[in-house]
């Protein structure tokens, strides 16, 4: 297993796995590719917003793909915290692919995000999800996380919120 960067030859893999979502809201969003015309005006807009601009903060993305190249799951590292992401959002987004879920490799997923946001040199990260989503609080907790207060979204949504300290490896 390794976390590759989306890149070009990634396109038939990435469209594959969001075919697999069929009419969800794909997570992280970033990964979505509804807006564009095409797979490069999508990795044109990625590499921008890699570096922050406008209202994107600094983020790192990637696949988790197996020794097959199949992308069984993706992640989103936000570099930095707004507000937003401070209350609802949290540093790390991630998602599995549907027919790989209850294998291992949410929890995989992570671990790796988060020797990735190391290597950035964060010392701690935030992890939100859904009140009822028990499979993702699993994985964060099994992650190290601890949980804070939760929040409300603007959908009355209660977010879980989970903080991992990165300075010892968990």
């Amino acid at each position: 297993m390794r976390l590759v960067i989306p890149t070009a030859e990634w396109e038939r893999a990435h469209r594959e796995y969001l075919n697999e979502w069929g009419s969800s809201r794909v997570i992280p969003s970033c990964f979505n590719l509804h807006d564009f015309v095409n797979y490069e005006s999508y990795l044109e807009e990625m590499m921008k917003r890699k570096d922050g601009y406008g209202n994107w903060l600094p983020f790192s993305s990637y696949f988790l793909v197996n020794h097959k190249d199949r992308i069984l799951g993706m992640i989103d590292i936000r570099h930095e915290l707004n507000d937003f992401l401070y209350r609802i959002g949290g540093n790390i987004g991630y998602s599995v692919r549907p027919s790989e879920r209850q294998k291992g490799y949410a929890t995989l997923l992570l671990k790796m995000g988060l020797d990735k946001c190391r290597e950035l040199g964060m010392d701690k990260v935030l992890i939100t999800c859904d009140e009822d989503n028990i499979g993702s609080a699993k994985v964060i907790l099994n992650n190290g996380g601890r949980e804070d207060k939760s929040e409300v979204d603007e959908d009355q949504t209660v977010k879980r919120r989970f903080w991992i300290d990165l300075s010892s490896k968990n």
